[in-house]
C-alpha cells in the first residue's frame, strides 16, 4: 500500500484556515447607556461593556455606542458610514437610541418622524450588507411615582417597538423588560443598579452622585443580561455562540 505524505506547510495553511474563520462581529450603537466608559467615570458602565464577555471567541462585540448621541447626531458625526463599511454577512448590528432623541431642549433632539426615518437607515443600510439588524427600545431611566417604575420613554419607545413591525425587524424590549426589573426590585433597592455614590465614598466623584440614567457594575450586568434574554427569546442564531452554549 503507498503512503501518502502531506508536506507539513501543507498541513500548516490547513490549520490555520480551519481556525482563522471569519469572526461574527455583534455592533452596538446608541449613547451612554451602552457605551464603553472612561476610567475616571468608574463606576459608570454601559451595559454593552460586560454584553462583551457573553460570547465565545467565534464572536467580536465592537461597542460603537457614544454618549449623548442620538440617532441623528451619530449619523452627522460620520459614526454610523465606518461601521456600514465594515459590515458582513452574518454580522449583527444592535441599535439603542433614544435618551436623547427625546429630550426637546438637547441639541441632540430628533423629532419623532426623524427618529423613525434615521432608524430606518440604519436597518436598510445593515440589511443591505447581508446582516442582521436588532431594535432595541431604550433601556429605562429609575423614575417612580408613587411606588411604581414610570415609563419615561414612552413615546420613543412605542417608535421602535411599531417600527419592528413594520419592517419585520427582530426586537427587543428593553423598555419594558428594565422597568419590571426596576418594579420587581423597588424604589429604594433599583438604586443599587444606577451610579448612586455618597460624598467620598468613590475619587472620581468627590462629592457624590445620584444619577438615576447611567449604570454602576451591577446594574450594566443586568441590563446586559437582559439583552442576552432578548436574543434568546427571538431565538436569534447569535444565540449559539454564548459562552454558556454546549
Amino acid at each position: 500500500m503507498k503512503k501518502f505524505f502531506i508536506p507539513l506547510v501543507v498541513l500548516a495553511f490547513l490549520a490555520l484556515s480551519f481556525t482563522n474563520k471569519p469572526k461574527i462581529t455583534v455592533y452596538l450603537i446608541g449613547d451612554s447607556t451602552l457605551s464603553i466608559k472612561a476610567v475616571n467615570t468608574y463606576p459608570e458602565t454601559g451595559w454593552g461593556m460586560p454584553f462583551a464577555w457573553f460570547f465565545k471567541s467565534d464572536v467580536k462585540v465592537d461597542d460603537r455606542a457614544m454618549n449623548g448621541r442620538s440617532t441623528g447626531s451619530f449619523l452627522k458625526e460620520n459614526r454610523w458610514q465606518p461601521i456600514v463599511d465594515s459590515l458582513k454577512a452574518g454580522d449583527y448590528v444592535l441599535i439603542q437610541f433614544g435618551h436623547n432623541d427625546e429630550v426637546p431642549t438637547k441639541k441632540t433632539y430628533t423629532t419623532p418622524e426623524q427618529y423613525v426615518t434615521n432608524l430606518t437607515k440604519y436597518v436598510k443600510e445593515t440589511r443591505e450588507k447581508g446582516a442582521m439588524p436588532v431594535l432595541i427600545t431604550p433601556v429605562a431611566r429609575r423614575a417612580f411615582v408613587d411606588g411604581k417604575p414610570t415609563d419615561t420613554h414612552k413615546e420613543y419607545a412605542q417608535l421602535v417597538r411599531d417600527l419592528a413591525k413594520k419592517l419585520d425587524v427582530p426586537m427587543i424590549d428593553l423598555t419594558a423588560k428594565s422597568m419590571a426589573l426596576l418594579a420587581e426590585m423597588g424604589e429604594d433597592k433599583s438604586a443599587l443598579l444606577y451610579n448612586h455614590l455618597k460624598p467620598g465614598q468613590n475619587p472620581n466623584y468627590p462629592k457624590g452622585k445620584e444619577d438615576n440614567t447611567h449604570f454602576n457594575e451591577l446594574g450594566a450586568r443586568k441590563m446586559a443580561e437582559l439583552v442576552l434574554q432578548g436574543i434568546r427569546e427571538l431565538q436569534l442564531p447569535l444565540a449559539n455562540y454564548t459562552v454558556d452554549h454546549q
